[in-house]
């Protein structure tokens, strides 16, 4: 079955334009012009990725990836005409996998779908743990389950999402060795991950907000300045 886009952009001929690109390459395609009713097209039909225009009328893609966010971890590709780091931050700190600025090519827009959707079926894969894999890793309350891909502190199961639990447990893997953010991107994010480095920083602030006693003098997931991030467990 064809995976299905969902593109959420006010600008008629570029949704027209999109939709045709994207049904040309086997892709199902919905289209929304505005935020509620994007929201109530994921809602029915659980798109298996967004297209999500920051500069929307009325609710903007900000509010709409929150609202999605809520409940929801389809990935999300978001557009906006503006080259501002401030709209990159943000959009990674409401939760989207991913932005590109206007204007673009058809070939990067593609290849970036392409790669979301690719770890989106990576992680599904994942779901069955292969050989030798440990049940669980115990960091002190902290515990990592691998088979089941649950955190729980203090006995506490700990709500996180997709991107946030490899994270951890890539750095639990690698407890007590330093690890730059360029090669946790690379690990955790793929090789084909077009982000930058930011995109840790957003999720290791994060994580220490779900992790640590005191986020503000984290005794996990140390900062090594200038190297990167190091776990103590």
């Amino acid at each position: 079955m064809a995976e299905k886009i969902l593109i959420v952009e006010d600008e008629l001929t570029l949704q027209e334009t999109l939709a045709y690109n994207l049904k040309h390459q086997g892709y199902t395609v919905e289209t929304a012009a505005n935020g509620l009713e994007a929201i109530q097209k994921v809602k029915d039909d659980q798109p298996d990725l967004i297209l999500l225009d920051i500069m929307l009328p009325g609710m903007d893609g900000f509010e709409v990836c929150r609202v999605i966010r809520r409940d929801m971890n389809i990935p999300i590709l978001m557009l906006t005409a503006r080259d501002d780091e401030i709209d990159r931050v943000v959009g990674l700190e409401v939760g989207a996998d991913d932005y590109l600025t206007k204007p673009f090519s058809m070939r990067e827009l593609i290849a970036r779908i392409k790669a979301l959707l690719r770890r989106v079926r990576m992680m599904k894969d994942m779901n069955s743990a292969p050989p030798g894999v440990q049940e669980k890793l115990d960091f002190g309350g902290l515990c990592i389950d691998e088979i089941r891909r649950e955190v729980t502190l203090e006995g506490a199961a700990i709500d996180l999402k997709p991107k946030e639990y490899e994270l951890l447990l890539y750095l639990a893997q690698h407890k007590g060795q330093v690890l730059s953010r360029e090669h946790i991107l690379e690990k955790v994010w793929g090789w084909d991950y077009f982000g930058d480095s930011r995109t840790v920083d957003v999720h290791v602030r994060w994580l220490r907000e779900k992790i640590e006693k005191n986020p503000a003098e984290p005794q996990r997931i140390i900062t090594v300045r200038s190297a990167g991030y190091r776990f103590e467990g």
